[in-house]
């Protein structure tokens, strides 16, 4: 995993096409990275091929990078190799440049507690230095000069090296989910309706799921998270939560688990998400999904990042989405009922919460429930042996048993999901055949 930059200074720079450019996500991730922001540097103009920002801006980082004594420039854009050497070289030697998406990167590097999301991060990263690969391949093919332009010594198999690390990864992850996707069913198998947290960082649903948890704790594998005897990790940081934690939900006729998972984030290139697909499948698979935005948000912000996660989740999610309006003790009646309107068209019937003070958590409790799958209803005659109450008993663990009457027959009426319907039906008609 990736070592803590802790306290390093740092300079962030930002540059946008038209207007003012906002620094305040990228100074919170550097944050979350570790590192101390002790200088911001923005500039609106059109991209400049050679050095990203204009050249004489980039004598101005330079400049508050030996003022502050900074040590690394975060740059808030996607850089290309050459942009990063030509702004390095303006640079006092040993400080270094990287990009948003190399910062998000080393955040999740720092994070990964799991072998899958181990499995991720890598995936991620290799994905980040294949072009650059590529393009020291291609100068030093053409100029033949190793280590042109400062981008490294020429290694002609260091491609192929990354082509066959992400293909094994990309092996070990399907096998991963393979059993990640049997463990699920055998949750629906029990009975378990599955609902998933998504949304963006920041946006309380770690402490929704603490809200919506029981004191009975389930996890898909108990070892590899420390809190579970507890509650779910929640603090005003991003990425706290880069694998998945699951716990079972208080709802009074359902057994429901609920998952959070990895935060959305602003700008995210189609490698990096592809790259945490394997952490998604726990949004894509479930039977409802709850995106929780921060109502507190300017209305613009919200409904960008409404959009995007529309887009993330239709484009393999088949499960109801319920918007949930989170925070909403730090606003107004009059603003949050002015954002419902403006958010309509992208938010149907939202569910508006506080997971801080429990505020309509109990609304939502009983959404959740009318959107889950309809239970069947179903009545079944089972002889009176001795597996019958093993049954019966097994019927009230995974059902909602509404009537029983014991003699010479035993009848039993529930309502379920149709797995466990199905299942009683065979465990029914085993006893019969036995009993015959």
């Amino acid at each position: 995993m990736t070592d803590t930059p802790t306290g390093e200074r740092a300079v962030v720079a930002a540059r946008v096409e038209a207007g003012t450019a906002d620094t305040a996500e990228i100074t919170d991730l550097a944050r979350a990275a570790g590192y101390r922001v002790v200088e911001e540097v923005t500039q609106t103009r059109t991209e400049d091929p050679a050095y990203h920002f204009g050249e004489g801006k980039v004598e101005t980082i330079a400049e508050r990078v030996r003022r502050s004594d900074a040590t690394v420039v975060i740059v808030d854009n996607e850089l290309g190799p050459y942009q990063t050497y030509n702004i390095g070289n303006k640079l006092p030697a040993d400080v270094r440049v990287i990009d948003r998406f190399r910062l998000i990167l080393e955040i999740f590097g720092q994070r990964a507690q799991t072998r899958k999301a181990q499995l991720q991060v890598e995936l991620a990263e290799l994905r980040y230095e294949l072009p650059r690969a590529e393009a020291k391949a291609s100068l030093a093919k053409r100029d033949e000069r190793p280590g042109f332009m400062g981008l490294g010594e020429y290694d002609e198999s260091r491609e192929d090296d990354i082509k066959a690390r992400i293909s094994r990864i990309r092996d070990e992850l399907e096998q991963i989910e393979q059993t990640d996707q049997k463990r699920r069913e055998q949750q629906r198998e029990s009975g378990f309706d599955l609902v998933a947290l998504a949304g963006y960082t920041n946006a309380g649903k770690s402490k929704l799921l603490r809200r919506l948890a029981e004191d009975l704790d389930v996890d898909e594998n108990e070892d590899i998270h420390p809190d579970i005897d507890t509650t779910a990790e929640s603090e005003n940081r991003l990425f706290t939560t880069l694998g998945t934690t699951t716990r079972r939900a208080d709802l009074d006729r359902r057994d429901v688990l609920v998952t959070d998972t990895v935060g959305f984030i602003s700008d995210l290139p189609h490698w990096l998400v592809e790259s945490f697909k394997s952490t998604l499948d726990a949004v894509y698979r479930a039977d409802l999904v709850l995106l929780v935005v921060d109502v507190s948000e300017p209305v613009e912000d919200i409904r960008e990042k409404l959009v995007t996660s529309h887009d993330t989740l239709y484009e393999r999610n088949e499960a109801p989405i319920v918007t949930v309006l989170n925070k909403c003790d730090t606003v107004s009646d009059e603003e949050v009922r002015r954002k419902r309107e403006a958010l309509s068209a992208l938010a149907t019937n939202p569910v508006v919460v506080s997971a801080k003070t429990g505020e309509n958590v109990d609304a939502l409790r009983e959404r959740i429930d009318r959107e889950l799958p309809d239970f069947e209803r179903e009545r079944l005659v089972l002889p009176m042996t001795d597996e019958t109450m093993s049954v019966v008993s097994w019927i009230y663990d995974n059902a909602v048993v509404d009537d029983v009457e014991y003699g010479e027959q035993v009848v039993i009426e529930f309502e379920a999901r149709p797995a466990v319907v199905e299942q009683s039906r065979s465990k029914a008609g085993q006893l019969v055949e036995a009993s015959a």
